[in-house]
């Protein structure tokens, strides 16, 4: 007999002003100044959490990341913007069903994805490569607390740019969301760490339930959209899309699915399938978890878009050119480093100017480098570079190149080679 979906199982879980972890997840950090922040008369803090995330420019520039298939010039491909949406769509989904925090999940799975770099996990891997030989790795997990605790900014009603300051529940669901591994029964930890001291992907499992709903809402929305996108890029023959419909013909559909049809596997079906086994299969004592029959499609599928997709051929072409491109305006934007930087870097703006112009602003924002012109921007965000240092005038190119969209470093890429 198939097992029924029971509603609200979650609730006494619920990240509520009753949780014993509220006043933790509440935390907007050690350097907070409680003044600073506004009375929640309209909006609860996670909702202006999510109000924060949305209105960054971190955040708008995700529309022009890659999610699979690098600056494509196809409108109807999947963009990093596109799938923390998905992602915080089906977050809501699950978390409603469940009786949590809908405006946390909200908020954790639209901010889950702030550290990509442009050119997806190549550009990632390959700043992590450049990172490791003098100030270790770069993973954009650990980089999306980073962004949203010292990158990230909005200007206030004053004009002044002050930092996001997000709850700690939210950079907790952050960092923690790495939906690469497979683990199948997933529980909230008990023990509020140091986020800053987590050390690598994984390390521990998210704080409150409604992180977990988003790690695991993370692989079900890019596992269909990849297929659909793959689809539409003509990379998946007739035989491959046949070998895939035959995976979901093996395992029993839950209530409420025709099963006198055969289902396609797309986007629509693996998302309602992978849901509702979500919710009927998960309690507050075995934790989130998928049924075996669905943890093993899940874990199947993830295979084959790693064999047919992301290590298609065609995409390995377009791999070595956004390696070009990274290590080619990190090369350039080293040259300039030396006694007189911002003189070094203003004398060539007229040759390059786009690449030099934001970079210049990004030195005075995030530095005192240059003052006067720090506050004639009215920028009063965190200071992060010492630049009398190499190592942190490198950081701050690693962070300027992992905050492009992918058609603007190709841009300042082309400046940089153009004659």
């Amino acid at each position: 007999m198939t097992k029924k979906m029971t509603p609200g199982l979650f609730s006494k879980g619920q990240m509520s002003h009753t949780h014993p972890k509220w006043e933790q997840s509440l935390q907007r950090g050690r350097e907070y100044f409680p003044h600073e922040e506004k009375p929640d008369e309209t909006r609860s803090p996670f909702y202006r959490d999510y109000s924060r995330i949305l209105h960054c420019t971190s955040y708008r520039r995700l529309k022009h990341k890659t999610q699979v298939f690098f600056a494509t010039q196809n409108d109807h491909i999947c963009t990093r913007m596109e799938h923390v949406n998905h992602v915080a769509s089906i977050s809501y989904t699950i978390s409603k069903f469940m009786g949590l925090n809908t405006e946390l999940t909200q908020a954790i799975a639209l901010g889950h994805d702030l550290g990509h770099s442009p050119f997806g996990h190549e550009g990632e891997t390959l700043l992590s490569e450049i990172m490791q030989q003098w100030d270790g790795s770069f993973w954009h997990e650990k980089n999306g607390l980073y962004t949203a605790d010292k990158i990230a900014t909005l200007p206030n009603a004053y004009g002044i740019h002050k930092n996001l300051r997000l709850t700690y529940a939210v950079r907790d669901g952050i960092i923690s969301h790495c939906g690469e591994t497979d683990e199948n029964g997933l529980y909230p930890r008990v023990q509020a760490v140091d986020l800053e001291q987590i050390e690598r992907p994984n390390q521990y499992m998210p704080y409150t339930w409604e992180g977990c709903v988003v790690k695991l809402s993370d692989k079900i929305a890019y596992l269909g959209r990849d297929i659909e996108d793959a689809i539409e890029l003509n990379l998946l023959e007739p035989d491959r899309l046949e070998q895939l419909n035959k995976l979901l013909r093996k395992v029993p559909l839950p209530r409420g699915v025709e099963d006198n049809k055969p289902l396609v596997a797309n986007n629509t079906a693996l998302i309602e399938l992978f849901i509702k086994d979500l919710c009927t299969h998960s309690s507050p004592e075995e934790g989130m978890h998928f049924s075996h029959t669905y943890y093993d499609l899940l874990v199947e599928i993830k295979e084959f878009n790693y064999r047919h997709i992301y290590f298609h051929p065609r995409l390995v072409y377009y791999q070595e050119y956004a390696r070009c491109i990274i290590r080619t305006v990190f090369d350039f934007l080293d040259t300039f480093y030396g006694s007189d930087l911002l003189k070094n870097i203003e004398d060539s703006m007229y040759k390059f100017p786009t690449l030099l112009r934001y970079f210049r602003e990004w030195l005075i924002k995030y530095s005192l480098i240059d003052p006067k012109a720090r506050e004639d921007a009215r920028f009063e965000n965190d200071l992060i570079y010492d630049l009398s240092d190499r190592t942190q005038y490198r950081r701050a190119i690693i962070d300027y190149i992992a905050g492009m969209t992918d058609n603007f470093a190709i841009r300042v890429y082309q400046e940089i080679i153009s004659f």
